[in-house]
């Protein structure tokens, strides 16, 4: 198998015409002036499979009449399909050709590897010549049509690399998009990386040979029953060796590709816009029309900085441009033994974006990043999984699921454990002869302590990833009226928190794999079966309230404003102490706000009468580090009223929505009430923005109740908001008021 024999088919199809060819002009008395053979496509290039077809062309001069024509075309037709050639034919003048080829993409891109057979060659010559004028003069004209068929070949086969069982032909980052971006190089407006794509080229055209000899047959869709004699046949040790190949080429083609396209689109907007926009968003990171990408004031030396621009790049809506996941790879500083904070919470946003993730995340590796951040990501790296039930390889499985769980974040207490289970509940597949559920628990251990998830999470992470099965397998082989049916779930999940996210897991898991493993009825099962098991647990405990400190308390008796400022190592911590007041949160997190510190986590509680708070910020670039004296006067400023904090965070908010984001579920409000507290609870989940928790805060103030305590997190880009709430007289809300409550401030988040 190799370029050699497909050069050798086609010079024995070449010699089979030319006989026929010459034969038909002597039976007919046609001059061999008037009329050409010639082959186009694949068979114009010498690159015939055994099962392609031969695609020729008869081009005739206006002396050639319609009889002739005809009996021409039969004479070389007949004794080749006799001989059990299939043939697809044209016969066209000059000029119908160059009607054709301006109307019709795939006429014109078969027309750019025109080849002479037999007989006139100006006549070929002409119609090669008329093609590539064309296609560079009107690339405009052509581009466009040409990405369109690109993206409808992928609509209807999907991506080669990630298919278990794929078209090696039609499918994404197959033999047809080489061939496209063969025919854009021809342009030569922008650089294209040819010398990239030999190697995969030549190992996808092996495999597509190899595929019609053992199958006799010209499909191009390599199922599971013939990759194994493909593998043997190529002399690869296995199919899943072969498959491997196969992702790992088809990669490197999707890669060139949109990378082409990327240039194509830069250069075109170079000639529209005199001066692009730039906006830098985070140190050394900005946006450049609709991309992220790195600038000349980027700290290389900062090991946070490439997740940083590959999360922003995410959640916003936008691409990582080429040209920085390029440097990145090549500046990359790595991480110590354990990630920053920040970049574990940016690691959680990548994931979170949902289908903008995956863009992103294959940018980054392709160019060996995400294996050089994740080491463990190497042996998933296109690892085939021959399953029936799955569609795609582990690693695109695994993007694929937490792409799933995005939707479903709103339904657990801890979105970053359900994006990082989700992200890598397959961890333990590809290893001989141990249970992928088991050993990943086993290696999600030290990955997860690496990442900087506190102990608790990582078990929490281990249970998750070894019990990822479990919920669909007892839903569908035990009695769910069986009370030991429930005590299995009780016996291994510990906990509702851990149920839930154990829930929202199987949905994602069951939906990224496809029908075949996941529908209504296994989805209602294991939905009853999860029901059933919460009403026989305790319930899911409210975040604990801030415990003061005997320095907080005696501060808290002064009964006069104090801001203290603290340095972390990736953070601030900013403790403020100051009267309480209706309203007094949203004035806080609304300076904090237009201070433009991002609140990454906060804790309040109100004691006799004074608010005692303890916030963690980052600073944004355009953000000072905080200092405790300008706080200080910000809030007595915005306190006596000389400052409006709305104005000022709406501004904010609008030049955020300037750019498109993602789209993201709405915004969830619950209310419980704790009786240790004598509090209403309300849990407000939604996606989070800036001035996030003021907008919170002000709406529930808006209501006539008083914030007593509060518990505020970020979660890669999930806000998660506990608020202790009392009426007038500080006593919790009825039940059937809070619900109300709850559902009117669900439903004024929504507006915002």
């Amino acid at each position: 198998m190799g370029t050699r024999e497909r050069r050798e088919r086609s010079d024995q199809a070449d010699r089979e015409l030319i006989t026929l060819f010459r034969d038909a002009l002597l039976t007919f008395s046609l001059s061999e002036d008037s009329v050409a053979l010639a082959a186009v496509g694949g068979y114009g290039r010498g690159e015939l499979s055994p099962g392609s077809d031969l695609d020729i062309t008869f081009v005739c001069n206006n002396s050639v009449n319609d009889e002739r024509k005809s009996q021409l075309v039969n004479a070389v037709l007949y004794p080749l399909w006799d001989k059990g050639w299939s043939v697809d034919h044209s016969v066209r003048t000059r000029s119908e050709y160059r009607e054709s080829a301006a109307s019709d993409i795939k006429v014109l891109l078969g027309l750019l590897d025109i080849r002479r057979i037999a007989g006139n060659s100006d006549l070929v010559d002409a119609i090669s010549h008329d093609a590539s004028e064309m296609w560079r003069k009107d690339s405009e004209k052509f581009l466009p049509a040409l990405r369109s068929s690109i993206l409808e070949r992928e609509k209807q086969s999907g991506e080669l690399a990630f298919l278990l069982e794929p078209d090696l032909k039609e499918a994404r980052g197959g033999l047809r998009d080489i061939q496209a971006i063969r025919a854009i190089a021809r342009i030569q407006t922008v650089p294209v990386s040819l010398d990239r794509l030999a190697a995969a080229e030549s190992l996808l055209a092996n495999v597509r040979d190899g595929l019609h000899q053992v199958s006799g047959r010209k499909r191009d869709q390599l199922l599971f029953i013939e990759q194994d004699k493909v593998a043997a046949l190529l002399g690869f040790a296995d199919a899943d060796v072969l498959m491997y190949e196969v992702a790992k080429s088809a990669r490197t083609v999707d890669y060139i590709m949109s990378l082409t396209w990327h240039r194509i689109d830069r250069s075109l907007k170079k000639f529209r816009f005199k001066r692009p926009a730039f906006e830098e968003i985070a140190k050394g990171i900005e946006i450049n029309g609709s991309e992220i990408q790195f600038n000349s004031v980027a700290p290389w030396d900062d090991p946070t900085l490439g997740l940083r621009a590959a999360a922003l790049a995410a959640q916003r809506g936008f691409t990582l441009s080429i040209e920085s996941a390029t440097e990145l790879a090549e500046k990359l500083t790595p991480f110590g033994e354990v990630w920053p904070r920040r970049s574990r919470e940016d690691l959680i946003a990548l994931i979170g974006a949902g289908e903008h993730m995956i863009g992103v995340f294959e940018s980054l590796d392709q160019e060996g990043i995400i294996e050089r951040w994740i080491p463990e990501w190497s042996h998933l790296r296109f690892l085939p999984q021959r399953n029936v039930l799955h569609r795609h390889t582990v690693d695109r499985h695994m993007l694929e699921v937490a792409v799933r769980a995005t939707v479903l974040t709103r339904s657990v207490h801890r979105p970053d454990l359900l994006l990082a289970a989700a992200l890598f509940h397959d961890l333990g597949k590809g290893f001989s002869g141990r249970d992928h559920s088991d050993y990943g628990a086993e290696l999600i251990a030290p990955l997860a302590r690496r990442i900087g998830f506190a102990d608790e999470d990582v078990a929490t992470l281990q249970l998750l990833i070894k019990h990822h099965l479990l919920l669909p397998l007892i839903a569908t082989t035990r009695d769910l009226d069986d009370p030991a049916t429930i005590q299995s779930v009780l016996s291994q999940v510990p906990d509702a928190q851990t149920l839930e996210l154990l829930h929202a897991l199987s949905i994602a898991d069951g939906e990224a794999t496809g029908k075949a493993a996941w529908s209504k009825w296994k989805a209602s099962l294991v939905a009853d079966l999860v029901h059933r098991s919460l009403a026989a647990m305790a319930g899911t405990e409210p975040a604990r309230q801030l415990e003061l400190t005997e320095r907080q308390l005696r501060l808290a008796q002064l009964n006069e404003l104090y801001v203290e400022v603290e340095a972390r190592e990736e953070s601030y911590q900013i403790e403020i102490v100051t009267p309480d007041r209706n309203g007094l949160l949203a004035i806080v997190a609304g300076a904090l706000a237009i201070s433009k510190f991002d609140v990454r986590s906060a804790r309040t509680k109100t004691v006799n009468d004074v608010a005692v708070m303890t916030w963690l910020v980052s600073v944004d670039a355009q953000g000072e580090i905080p200092d405790a004296a300008a706080i200080s006067t910000l809030l007595r400023r915005v306190l006596e009223g000389e400052l409006d904090l709305t104005t000022r965070i709406d501004e904010r908010i609008q030049n955020y929505r300037k750019y498109p984001g993602i789209p993201v579920s709405p915004p969830r409000v619950l209310a419980l009430n704790d009786h240790a507290t004598a509090a209403t609870v309300l849990e407000v989940r939604m996606h989070d923005r800036p001035g996030v928790l003021y907008s919170i805060s002000k709406a529930i103030s808006r209501f006539g109740v008083d914030i007593q305590a509060a518990i505020v997190a970020t979660l890669g880009a999930e806000a998660f908001d506990t608020l202790y709430i009392t009426d007038v007289n500080g006593q919790p809300l009825p039940e059937d008021q809070a619900k109300g409550l709850a559902r009117q401030i669900e439903r004024y988040l929504e507006t915002l």
